[in-house]
């Protein structure tokens, strides 16, 4: 019933740009907080950008500060996260997730999770 579904990943070169989307759908009411998170194979996820939906407050790590953005449309209920001066070390499967507020930046405290879209960097 409640979904997360992720898209825009890809393959790019260092100083590129991406923008994923997010496209949640039976969230209920009460999930005010969403996500973005990484992966590398036998790494835990760690929090990229989260974003309190209500009034659109965003926030980011240190490492991704002033090269992503974290936006919301909601005519179109979708999250967006745009991705500009890419580097190598971005490289990982980016997840969205949503959770309570306020907004979590550990990810075993987001209730639900997309299925994740690969960006590499080279």
């Amino acid at each position: 019933h409640v979904q997360l579904v992720e898209s825009g990943g890809g393959s790019v070169q260092a100083g590129g740009s991406l923008r994923l989307s997010c496209e949640p759908s039976g969230l209920p009411f009460s999930t005010y907080c969403m996500g973005w998170f990484r992966q590398v194979p036998g790494k835990e996820r760690e929090e990229v950008a989260t974003i309190y939906s209500p009034d659109g407050t965003t926030s980011y790590a240190d490492s991704v500060k002033g090269r992503f953005t974290f936006s919301q449309d909601n005519a179109k209920n979708t999250h967006y996260l745009r991705m500009i001066s890419l580097e190598p070390e971005d490289t990982g499967i980016y997840y969205c997730a949503a959770g309570p507020s306020p907004c979590p930046i550990r990810y075993y405290e987001y209730y639900y999770w997309g299925q994740g879209t690969q960006v590499t960097v080279s």
